[in-house]
This record gives structure tokens, sequence and C-alpha cells, in this order.
């Protein structure tokens, strides 16, 4: 029974953690296309003269950050 209950604890353990990294990798991929959108608005405010090259260079800064850390998959989904 007790060697039951250890395959039961470790298969939850493992299903928990597989849980947890698809909730991280979602996590990112909604965080990077936020950090697209931003840049997008703020190239159309500069664009349209009511934006800064400062505010489209601090978005793009932002948004290689966020690639250099978790990748770039989130361009594909």
């Amino acid at each position: 029974m007790a060697g039951f209950l250890d395959r039961a604890k470790e298969q939850a353990q493992r299903g928990l953690t597989q849980g947890k990294q698809k909730l991280d990798d979602v996590q990112a991929q909604r965080a990077g296309g936020d950090l697209l959108k931003s840049l997008g608005a703020a190239y159309l405010a500069e664009r349209r003269g009511s934006g800064s090259p400062q505010a489209t260079q601090q978005a793009l800064q932002a948004l290689e950050s966020h690639i250099a850390t978790h990748g770039d998959g989130f361009l594909r989904a």
C-alpha cells in the first residue's frame, strides 16, 4: 500500500510541476504580447507626432529584455 501511495504522490507532484510550468509559459507569452502592443503603440504615437523616440526606444528595450529572458516564442503564437 505504501508503494502505491508513494507513486500517487510522485505523480501528483509531477502534475503540479507541469501545471506550474505551463502557467509560467502562458504568463510569459501574455507579457510578451503586451510588450509588443506597447511597442506598436509607442511607434504609432511617435509617427503621429504625439510620442517620442525615447518612448519607442524604451518599449523596444523592454521587449528585447523579455525576449532575452523568455525567448521569442510568443511572436509565433
